[in-house]
Parts: C-alpha cells; structure tokens; sequence
C-alpha cells in the first residue's frame, strides 16, 4: 500500500507458512504507538534507521541489524534519521519458535531474544530471503529459510524469557483490572470508576497496570481493541463492524489506531488475508521443473547477498510494494 511522502506498506500472510505474518515497508513520518504483538518480531532494516522505546530505552537499528521484540513487549517505532527507514520483517508464532529452539539449540524453558538489536548483516538478509521466497511463490525455501533464520538469532542472541514474578497484590488488582477491560472493551468504564469497582483508588490502580503490563489501562485498552480487531478482520468481518464491536466510535476512528500499531489500514490488512484464504482454497501440487529451478535460485551463491535495488522483492499482482513496526 502506497501512501503520501514515498511511504508504503504491505503487511501479509502466504499460505504455506501459517501463523507467520509478513511485512516489507517504508516510513518516513510514521510513528508506530506503544504496543505489542502476540508473535515474536524479528525485523529487518535494509536502508535508513529505526528508533523503537524498548524496555525503558531507545534502541536504534540501521542498515544489516536486526530489531528484535519477544511477544507480549511493548515498545515503539520511528524514524531515527530524516530519509525514514526501509525493512522486511517476519512474525513467528511463540510456539514455532519455542519448536525450533527445541531442536536446534540448547535453550530450555520459554526461549526469547537477549538484546533488541543484533548487528548481523548475514541474518537480515536471511529475513529479505524468506520474504523474496514468500512472494515467488518457493514454499521450500520460504519455510527452510525461516527455520534457518530463527536457529540462527536464537543462538547468537537466544536466552530463557523470566518466567512472571509472583504476583503482589498491586498485580493481582492489575490482573483484575485486566479481565474487566477485555470483557467490558466495547464500554469500558472510567479510571475512578474502575478503582472503585475493584475497591483501591485511581492513582494506585495506574501505578499497578503500568508495573505489570508495561502502559497504563488506556494505553493497553487500545493495543487490546487493535488485537481483537485483527481476528474478527481475520474472519472476515467488515471494518465497520469490527470498529462497532472493539469500543471504536466508528471505521475512521479505527484506521487511525490500526494504522499506528499494525502499518497499515484495516482495509489493506483484510485484503490480504482474503488474497491468502483464496490460495489456500486453490493449492496446486507444482511440476517437477518448476521445484528444481526455485530450489537452485534458493541455494545459488549469489542469493545469500544482503538486498539491493535490484533484487529487492516485486510487489505481488495487484499490490503495491512496502510493508509495519517492530
């Protein structure tokens, strides 16, 4: 999707890596919210420089390095430098990672990423590969490349996620605070009238939602409403609709929050997924020839260079180039 100032994003899925969420794009002014994300971000910068609010610090990511975010982590995205930044970034699910930290490293227990920026130019043209292989088409390669990909971060930059502390009473009232929020979204009641309902004050119950989740209710409030909007998008339901069912007060109001967390409108997000729904419903068993040119392209030297002009991705048919934050 193209948008003013040279930006553009396209943020997909191909059917033959499911669970895996896709992006390639370019952003100048755009700020992405604090937010999270349920699947692990592993992102690549080709051009320019990401700045993203991890952990309580500023990361910085250029060219040939990796911005890497575990599930469940808030932080930002912008531009570090005037010209904007250009990356391809793949989601994994937590449990496909989990499975390959099984197999190929010594990892135990939840496994995750140490540092938020590794500098390894290898990696990140690994990440363009598979997104190169995802749009041709090379199931194979896509999929090896992945699992080559992850194996490779999680030894460089691998370690145990803390398991959650005991929970304190500021956490259990956070918790609960919580659970009224996602049953209530559509309605949620107010800072004091929230404190109330769960007996301890307003400014006690802000303190105890930031220390366990990271942002304050509102904040969190609206990351939930884009989450829940990305499954009922996922099923097919109209943007309208989803923006009515989340708390939005209408479809505008939703594009504005959805823009800023996941890159890219409801609209173009839904097409996606409709175009990947539409392939599955059509898969073809491909000619013998047609496997052995995709996996000598897969394992020809020249492929493992890091992405140029000229073997940058071609966007899909009918689908502008680009592609969303870490």
């Amino acid at each position: 999707m193209a948008a003013p100032g040279g930006e553009r994003a396209r943020h997909w899925q191909y059917a033959e890596l499911p669970g895996v969420d896709l992006l390639r794009a370019r952003y100048v002014r755009k700020e992405f919210v604090r937010h999270t994300h349920e699947h692990f971000v592993i992102a690549a910068i080709a051009e320019g420089v990401e700045v993203f609010h991890h952990r309580g610090t500023d990361q910085y990511a250029g060219p040939g390095a990796l911005a890497l975010v575990d599930p469940d982590t808030p932080h930002t995205g912008r531009a570090g430098v005037p010209e904007g930044w250009r990356y391809g970034a793949v989601y994994p699910a937590p449990e496909l990672v989990a499975e390959i930290a099984a197999e190929t490293t010594t990892l135990r227990g939840t496994p995750g990423f140490v540092s938020p920026v590794l500098d390894d130019p290898r990696a990140a043209a690994l990440v363009h590969r598979v997104l190169r292989a995802a749009d041709e088409g090379n199931a194979l390669a896509a999929d090896t490349l992945l699992r080559v990909t992850v194996t490779r971060l999680l030894r460089l930059n691998g370690g145990t996620r803390p398991q959650r502390e005991v929970r304190t009473a500021g956490h259990g009232i956070a918790a609960r605070a919580r659970v009224v929020l996602e049953e209530r979204m559509a309605r949620p009641p107010t800072l004091e009238g929230l404190a109330k309902e769960l007996g301890t004050s307003p400014f006690a119950l802000l303190r105890a939602f930031r220390d366990a989740y990271g942002m304050p209710p509102h904040t969190w409030l609206t990351d939930a409403r884009v989450r829940r909007a990305l499954r009922l998008l996922d099923a097919g339901t109209a943007p309208a609709a989803v923006a009515a069912a989340v708390g939005f007060t209408d479809q505008s109001h939703l594009s504005r929050h959805f823009s800023r967390i996941v890159g890219v409108p409801p609209g173009a997000y839904q097409r996606e997924r409709k175009n990947v729904q539409d392939a599955r419903s059509r898969l073809l068993l491909p000619s013998g020839g047609w496997q052995k040119r995709q996996l000598s392209q897969t394992y020809a030297p020249a492929a493992q260079e890091p992405p140029t002009e000229e073997n940058r991705t071609p966007p899909s048919p009918g689908t502008p180039s680009g592609s969303g934050s870490p």
